[in-house]
């Protein structure tokens, strides 16, 4: 039986998917009008030494990384991440949809300097990919929903190691003891789990210190809310655990105002009469074909491997077809790969580029996906296959 939380978040990240694409639309809208001006100005609004934009990308976004972390961790201990049999199909999944589209990308960009942008098409959207699948109605076998959500977190995950690996802070070098201080104070909130404290402040507190030195290190602070999210204590009891209140508390502002927020300060892309002409060809075509093309033959190969070889079985009511249908959703890259590209570039007019192509990518991806499934479902299948 499928937990209520999951039902909850998968609720949440439908509304919060449908409550994204407003948003983008109407960002792109206005930066295209006759308010675009004083519309980028506001997010370049100084605040307390940094800009509006900033707070947004490394202060709220923590907090959505603080959530994917929880996610993780409530998948690790009781969900579809529980145990080896039942993490392998999605682990095998993830690894090929980051994999073959990062291949692509980089085979598309070796030798220009758009080759640091690898990590964009790595990067999959939860909420809209599961806003998408389940515009599908009943006809969704919810085995198939699992296994998005599943692949869609490892794939999170994923993307936050390859920012902490290759995407450090590019406005701070190194600092060993920022770091250090970041890392004491984390063991001293995995010392308040181990002696069971239980009230959220002290992780508050903590959490808050954990960030502020990561911010300083020259490590990406945003790295920060995934640590401590695996500080806060569980219990399979999902009445009694802080992890699970937590993360309920989260589900709502974070998909509709940090996340909605986010796409306001960064979708404001101004698109020119010359529209695409004038886009750099390898940063372009190794984002699109990486999400569109790579994500679902990285998500379908890989599992098709892991059966073959005997590691796992696909779940009930799903089929290869539907992987690669999945696989499709997953390259719907938005909100992560939009974070990326502000990691890769620091050429502006790079990061513009990558923002109005993973739209493209993204859009392309989640009509090719709500299409292609739409048609896969409504024929009766041998899951034999």
């Amino acid at each position: 039986m499928v937990s209520k939380l999951f039902q909850r978040f998968l609720h949440s990240q439908t509304s919060g998917g449908i409550t994204l694409i407003f948003c983008t639309i109407f960002s792109l809208i206005v930066a295209n009008s006759m308010f675009a001006e004083s519309y980028q100005h506001m997010w370049h609004i100084d605040l307390f030494g940094h800009s509006l934009a900033h707070w947004v990308n490394d202060g709220l976004m923590a907090i959505f990384f603080f959530l994917i972390g929880l996610e993780l961790k409530r998948e690790m201990m009781i969900g579809e991440l529980s145990s080896l049999k039942k993490a392998i199909l999605p682990i095998f999944a993830a690894i090929g949809g980051m994999l073959v589209p990062a291949g692509i990308f980089a085979a598309l960009n070796y030798g220009t300097d758009t080759i640091n942008g690898f990590g964009i098409p790595m990067a999959t959207d939860i909420a809209f990919a599961i806003a998408v699948i389940t515009m599908l109605g009943k006809r969704v076998p919810m085995s198939l929903k699992i296994f998005l959500t599943a692949l869609a977190v490892i794939d999170d995950l994923g993307a936050i190691l390859v920012i902490a690996l290759f995407y450090p802070n590019p406005e701070l070098p190194f600092d060993i003891t920022q770091f250090g201080l970041a890392m004491g104070i984390l063991a001293g909130l995995f010392a308040l789990n181990k002696f069971k404290v239980k009230s959220i402040i002290p992780y508050i507190i903590g959490g808050i210190a954990v960030w502020w030195f990561m911010l300083h290190s020259g490590i990406h602070a945003t790295i920060a809310g995934v640590l401590v999210a695996f500080t806060i204590p569980f219990e399979k009891d999902q009445t009694k655990s802080l992890c699970a209140k937590v993360e309920h508390a989260l589900h709502l502002p974070v998909a509709f105002l940090i996340l909605p927020i986010f796409a306001l300060a960064n979708t404001a892309i101004t698109i020119d009469g010359d529209g695409f002409s004038h886009f750099s060809f390898p940063l372009a075509a190794g984002i699109f074909l990486g999400l569109v093309v790579g994500k679902p033959i990285g998500v379908t190969l890989a599992s098709f491997i892991a059966v073959k070889l005997g590691l796992c079985e696909l779940p009930t009511a799903v089929n290869f077809k539907r992987v690669f249908g999945a696989g499709l959703l997953a390259g719907i890259g938005f909100t992560m790969s939009i974070f990326v590209s502000m990691l890769a570039f620091s050429d502006p007019q790079y990061v513009n580029e990558a923002k109005l192509m993973i739209l493209v990518a993204s859009v392309t991806a989640a009509l090719l996906g709500f299409f292609y499934l739409k048609m896969t479902l409504t024929k009766r299948q041998d899951f034999s296959d």
